[in-house]
């Protein structure tokens, strides 16, 4: 990718949404990759992954902690 540098990831300036996508990501095992070769890298089964599980999580989170 031409004209793209890599930027370092400053987690302070994260969105709640990206911080639980680099936490998904840490779970999966995936987070050394994404930071070497970034998100693009990953395969579709590895995204969708990812975004199953955060749809899963933000779900739990607005249901409460009562809620299965």
């Amino acid at each position: 990718m031409a004209g793209k540098k890599n930027k370092p990831i400053r987690l302070d300036e994260l969105t709640q949404e990206e911080k639980l996508k680099y936490e998904i990501a840490e779970e999966l095992g995936l987070l050394d990759k994404v930071m070497e070769e970034g998100w693009r890298s990953l395969s579709s089964k590895e995204t969708g992954r990812i975004g199953g599980l955060m749809t899963k999580k933000k779900k739990e989170l607005s249901q409460g902690p009562d809620a299965k």
